[in-house]
């Protein structure tokens, strides 16, 4: 019932396989792709084409439930999208500072796809110069260093 409700309050249509598919990705800790979603819903017994999965998955992704991560050659999984810790872009020159979303997700499910290895904790730090201090003096150390 309160998935149902949850849905509702996004604005989604319930369906059986909608919500087949929602338990299927929320019960999963990493994330999956649309042919397990379709043989999870095929093993309780709720007929969906695979089309529907793909066509739910999408209507998922539009309303921001789910992200879509990218596994290389044109594969991709899905998982329930968390509220995640962000990381901060600093400028070298100027020290301002701009905060971005965690892009690890994707490299973690990237990492684990190809070698297997799970990771269990990252440090991230990244630094450069802003677009303002980029183009404020040429004779900058740094500016120099990012002309093309």
């Amino acid at each position: 019932m309160e998935i149902e409700k949850f849905l509702k309050d996004k604005n989604i249509k319930i369906t059986k396989g909608r919500l087949a598919i929602y338990n299927i990705l929320k019960k999963n800790k990493n994330s999956i792709n649309a042919d397990y979603i379709y043989e999870e819903c095929k093993k309780k017994g709720i007929k969906l084409n695979l089309s529907t999965v793909y066509r739910t998955i999408e209507i998922f992704e539009e309303k921001k439930l789910i992200e879509k991560i990218s596994l290389g050659d044109g594969k991709f999984s899905y998982a329930i999208k968390k509220n995640e810790h962000k990381h901060m872009l600093k400028c070298n020159v100027c020290e301002k500072e701009v905060e971005i979303p965690c892009p690890m997700r994707s490299i973690t499910e990237l990492v684990q796809n190809q070698t297997g290895f799970m990771l269990t904790e990252h440090q991230l730090v990244m630094k450069g110069v802003c677009e303002q201090c980029k183009h404020k003096n040429n004779n900058n150390k740094f500016v120099s260093l990012y002309k093309l």
